[in-house]
């Protein structure tokens, strides 16, 4: 029969509102980046339209008019090109939002110190 060890329990305890709190820290880090994105897009059409409110109220007007007319098949593939560019942008600004993707805890350091 073997032996079995019992696992060696650490002092610490779980530390449940430092959880949360990232918990809420990353809900916001998502919900910001998923803004930027769109705003990426937004961005895009005011490109295209040369800086101006007509002119990217005219190409998502040409976009609008196109996808009502599409069938099934050209539909499915907009919006995986769609989603693909959402994803491909996204995580670029994740990239170079890494830093801010942690919280930073002042208390934590201060009790270190």
């Amino acid at each position: 029969m073997a032996t079995v060890f019992p696992m060696p329990r650490s002092g610490r305890k779980v530390d449940y509102g430092y959880g949360l709190y990232f918990g809420l820290h990353f809900a916001g880090f998502m919900a910001t980046t998923l803004l930027m994105t769109w705003g990426v897009f937004i961005l895009f059409f005011l490109v295209i339209g040369g800086f101006s409110l007509d002119g990217m109220m005219n190409h998502v007007q040409n976009l609008t008019s196109r996808y009502l007319a599409a069938d099934a098949g050209r539909i499915e593939q907009f919006k995986l090109v769609v989603g693909g560019v959402h994803t491909a942008i996204s995580v670029a600004i994740m990239f170079f939002r890494r830093h801010a993707l942690l919280p930073r805890d002042d208390a934590r350091q201060e009790r270190r110190a």
